[in-house]
């Protein structure tokens, strides 16, 4: 019965579909194919968008005829720009960023934000609605897709210990078998607020950075853990929460050591010890990687966040409340501690904390802060730096 109602579903559906389309003998040539009437009908001809130009600058283009305003939002600008409108509803703007990086950029269209209709590459995201555009440089770096061996990076789903499936990334290694003998270190890698867990491979670019760091002989092989780090939206829809609680770390490590970790080292080729496990993440991912890091030192040894979401005087009262454990256990099983951040970022202050915290407390840590703000231009710099540490 069921599915003899799924059949009539399909059938319903295809008759909506062609009738949509107008598959009619008319609008097809004596060959069986559609004209160029209805092609054009179906598929409107768009704008090419963003085109590169060969001074290096680029175009961005946007189809809106009825639009009273649009403006391009992106970060390597200071500030939206208006675009202007021609005789054919197309609006657009010529500019030139300073420097090669992959960005983020999306169009701002009478006060919405929308993604660029023509670029299918996008930022993964909760929230904002935005288009990625990789200016290359010159000379390949790490960041830049390379001629050497590239690992893989699959779409998992765990059973968590919330009573439901979940979704996460995995990158393996070029070489990786599922059926050999060889082991790998794991470096669980969290993403930041209203991201997702595609973020890390899509704008952080952690698959390519580590297959061309490896190749180098810069990293060691290594699997990636890139986890969704929000279970809200379906726990509320489960009724299994009333509001998103961002600020609460417990569930977020709970779930990374009681939920991830098991399904990883059952189902991957790798150790199960602390020396072989890294934890590390950007702002709220941050703050979720202290959590795990220092409140679990004995789990990883090797813990790096990245512009941390820490507020108030946190870094104090994090030891204070069992957040993060005694300092004694922290300097007895570390490996390496890392945080960095930009020095435009509003959240340098705290790190700033952290970092002065950590050495009040004699915890050996390395302190970084670099040019810029809250980007994940930032965070692939900083994933590149701290890869040739791990599992040393």
């Amino acid at each position: 019965m069921k599915t003899l109602s799924s059949i009539k579903l399909v059938a319903v559906a295809a008759i909506a579909l062609m009738s949509q389309f107008s598959y009619k003998a008319n609008a097809q040539t004596p060959g069986g194919r559609m004209d160029a009437a209805t092609i054009a009908r179906l598929f409107p001809r768009g704008v090419d968008s963003p085109a590169f130009n060969k001074d290096g600058s680029i175009t961005f283009r946007f189809q809106g005829p009825n639009a009273q305003k649009v403006e391009l939002d992106a970060q390597f600008l200071d500030g939206r720009k208006e675009m202007t409108k021609d005789d054919q509803g197309v609006w657009s703007i010529t500019v030139t960023p300073a420097k090669p990086d992959l960005y983020p950029y999306c169009f701002v269209v009478d006060g919405i934000q929308v993604a660029d209709p023509q670029n299918p590459e996008l930022f993964p995201n909760e929230g904002f609605k935005n288009s990625l555009i990789d200016i290359k440089a010159e000379t390949p770096t790490m960041q830049d897709v390379q001629k050497v061996p590239h690992g893989k990076v699959t779409y998992r789903y765990y059973h968590s210990r919330l009573g439901f499936d979940r979704p996460m990334c995995v990158y393996t290694p070029a070489g990786y078998d599922p059926n050999g003998k060889e082991k790998y270190p794991v470096l669980y890698l969290i993403h930041g607020m209203t991201d997702t867990y595609e973020t890390w491979w899509k704008v952080g670019r952690a698959n390519v950075i580590l297959d061309n760091l490896i190749a180098q002989n810069m990293a060691e092989k290594m699997i990636i853990v890139m986890p969704y780090a929000n279970p809200y939206p379906e726990m509320i829809q489960r009724k299994l929460a009333e509001r998103y609680d961002p600020m609460n770390t417990e569930i977020v490590v709970k779930e990374i050591t009681e939920s991830v970790m098991p399904y990883i080292e059952s189902n991957y080729k790798v150790y199960t010890d602390a020396n072989h496990r890294a934890v590390a993440g950007f702002s709220l991912g941050g703050r979720q990687t202290l959590a795990c890091g220092l409140g679990h030192p004995e789990l990883f040894h090797y813990v790096c966040a990245f512009a941390p979401a820490i507020f108030g005087n946190e870094w104090n009262t994090n030891f204070d409340n069992g957040t993060y454990t005694n300092p004694d256990k922290i300097k007895k099983e570390l490996k390496f501690l890392w945080v960095s951040c930009g020095t435009a970022d509003g959240l340098c202050s705290a790190s700033r904390g952290i970092d002065a915290t950590l050495t009040e407390k004699g915890i050996k840590h390395t302190a970084l802060y670099s040019y810029g703000g809250h980007t994940w231009m930032n965070c692939r710099d900083y994933l590149e730096a701290i890869a040739m540490q791990l599992f040393k």
